[in-house]
């Protein structure tokens, strides 16, 4: 797998040493990969408004006039892809990198034991966005990567799938299309099939998705949601 990496911190040893580390687990993977460091959030743009094809963003919090946070706001404005990794010594800042959709949050300093498993994630997430769904619409066939699908709604004799950009709907039984998917997805309610990675909050009686809905959780489904979310994350 072909991987392009950045590595954004405001600290040379830190650059160099996760520089070190990202060719090493690459090495070990198999992967080719090409590393590049930056240190500032507006070098990072620069460079990234002239080549967007970054997939994994290794990104300090605490830099210079625009913080990691800031940065990984206005990547997700247009990129719900690039696998963000915060790799800082803040604590802080944790409940951010829910709201930026962020991989994972490490606390500096960072062991290869630590990261290693977070960016075979990446991989694996990266690898997966490549699946798709082939949606028979009444506009024609409309080609939805499955890393897209927020959820899925029964209607009657249609299915409505609704995906980080846009809603489509087509005449299909949900038994049938969810066979389609995989275990990143999980039926919820008779009539609800959630993708997890876009599961914000559950309780007892509903879920939330990141994009605001509330969906129902049938009656004593409860604990195999939450055990799936743990598997997940």
């Amino acid at each position: 797998m072909h991987l392009k990496i950045a590595v954004c911190d405001d600290e040379e040893k830190q650059l160099a040493y996760l520089r070190h580390t990202l060719e090493t687990w690459a090495k070990g993977r198999a992967h080719l990969t090409e590393v590049q460091t930056f240190s500032s959030a507006e070098a990072f743009l620069f460079a990234y408004g002239e080549d967007k094809s970054f997939d994994i963003l290794l990104l300090d919090i605490e830099m210079g006039k625009m913080n990691g946070i800031e940065l990984a706001k206005t990547l997700r404005r247009e990129n719900s892809a690039i696998q963000i990794i915060f790799v800082t010594g803040y604590y802080e800042y944790f409940s951010d990198g829910f709201d930026v959709s962020a991989l994972h949050y490490l606390i500096k300093p960072v062991s290869e034991e630590k990261l290693f498993p977070v960016l075979d994630r990446a991989a694996h997430n990266l690898a997966y966005r490549q699946r798709s769904v082939l949606l028979a619409t009444a506009d024609g066939d409309i080609k939805v990567p499955l890393a897209d699908i927020v959820y899925i709604e029964s209607e009657n004799v249609y299915v409505l799938v609704h995906t980080a950009h846009g809603t489509f709907r087509m005449r299909a039984a949900l038994g049938k299309f969810v066979q389609q998917l995989d275990e990143t997805f999980f039926k919820v309610h008779r009539s609800y099939v959630v993708g997890l990675k876009y599961v914000k909050k559950i309780t007892r009686t509903e879920v939330t998705m990141a994009n605001g809905d509330t969906l129902p959780i049938s009656r004593g489904l409860y604990d195999d949601v939450h055990a799936a979310l743990i598997k997940y994350l």
